[in-house]
């Protein structure tokens, strides 16, 4: 399968989890994929490594999305190396789950830095940076839709990201450039089982009528769709994907 043949693919936190699921999707359809990755080299680059022994093509490189600095530099060298970036997938986020009330000031910062500025960050280069035609794939959630407590500094991030999804993508259009965010229930990764017992994570199973939460590759089969050109006329929407819990 090709339908991404020839495209140049920019990854946000791809190190592992759904970014190097979608990194490994997208690969396969015939794109150039690069794997950013914050701290996790190692793990990057098994990701690329895993790319390249099946036929394809991608780099890894580091960057803390919540730097603007660091988003621009990583930019200049995708550009240098590969001629253009066609998408973006805004990956990377991180999820502390405590009530509001003993939620610090560090914890509500750390998430909103990486959850909204970096979408925010990578969004204003690809602004004039991304080529004609090209799509953005933001992250949002499925914990959007209900109330669990304990998330509440998360959701308002992610809803913060749909919105500049939405106006963003009237401020691009013009350029031929597609916005959509997607929004994962339950997922079967490490940021989302950590400190989670096998009772908590078969309630949230439940939530679902197919009594089971996602896979990585759920999700990335959704971003493979919204990265070709089979999905331009979708724009400034929110995909739920999540078995129907929310």
């Amino acid at each position: 399968m090709s339908t991404l043949k020839e495209k140049v693919i920019l990854i946000t936190g791809a190190s592992r989890g759904i970014g190097a699921e979608i990194a490994l999707k997208l690969a396969g359809a015939g794109a150039k994929v690069i794997v950013n990755y914050a701290g996790s080299k190692e793990a990057a680059d098994k990701t690329v490594a895993k790319i390249i022994e099946a036929g394809g093509e991608a780099i890894a490189l580091q960057a803390d999305v919540s730097n603007s600095e660091a988003v621009k530099k990583m930019f200049d060298v995708i550009i240098e190396h590969f001629g253009k970036i066609d998408v973006l997938v805004n990956n990377a986020g991180i999820m502390i789950t405590k009530l509001i009330k003993d939620t610090t000031d560090e914890e509500f910062s750390r998430q909103f830095d990486t959850n909204v500025r970096g979408t925010f960050n990578t969004m204003r280069e690809a602004a004039t940076r991304l080529a004609d035609n090209g799509s953005i794939i933001n992250f949002s959630t499925s914990v959007n839709r209900i109330m669990l407590p304990g998330y509440g500094t998360y959701v308002a991030t992610k809803a913060a990201v749909e919105q500049l999804t939405r106006v963003f993508s009237k401020e691009v259009g013009s350029r031929g450039i597609n916005v959509n965010s997607v929004s994962p229930g339950p997922t079967n990764t490490e940021l989302f089982t950590n400190g989670k017992s096998e009772e908590v994570i078969s309630r949230l199973a439940s939530l679902s009528p197919f009594n089971r939460i996602g896979e990585p590759e759920d999700i990335s089969e959704i971003v493979l769709f919204l990265a070709s050109d089979a999905a331009k006329w979708i724009n400034a929407q929110n995909i739920g994907v999540n078995g129907g819990m929310a």
